[in-house]
């Protein structure tokens, strides 16, 4: 399971949040409102899942 992948998708706006939570958003690959992504599993990108999981949907 190496190869893991994981749906994520944005639902909620990061204007006026903070930076930290909009780099991670933006990590993840997310650049708008409902705009979905697959990334891998890791400890790394779940991290960064966590840190912004009022703004994000995940899959899988």
């Amino acid at each position: 399971m190496a190869n893991a992948k994981i749906k994520v998708t944005l639902f909620k706006s990061v204007i006026g949040r903070i930076k930290s939570h909009q780099a991670c958003v933006k990590g993840l690959g997310l650049r708008r409102i409902g705009h979905t992504v697959e990334v891998e599993d890791t400890p790394a990108t779940r991290g960064m899942i966590n840190k912004v999981s009022y703004m994000v949907r995940v899959e899988g």
